[in-house]
């Protein structure tokens, strides 16, 4: 095949998708899904979800009582 229109719909498709994949790799690196995490083609781990869920909840911060809002320190800011 020497030109995108002699393609069919599904290897243009293909070729699209090689592409972008292979961009996106070039700009984050690659992100491998362990075996263990899919669930069928297309479809999330529900399970890995829920450990997404739990560990944000781990990591947020919750600021002290009585502590200024972004709102105050940006409007504080700004005033300086």
């Amino acid at each position: 095949m020497d030109t995108i229109g002699e393609m069919t719909y599904a290897e243009l498709q293909r070729l699209i998708d090689e592409r972008v994949k292979a961009r996106i790799a070039e700009v984050i690196g690659r992100f491998d899904v362990s075996e263990s995490e899919v669930v069928a083609e297309g479809e999330p781990d529900p399970h890995a979800w829920e450990q997404v869920k739990h560990d944000i909840e781990q990591d947020r911060w919750i600021p002290p009582p009585g502590a200024k809002s972004s709102l105050q320190l940006l409007r504080e800011d700004r005033d300086h």
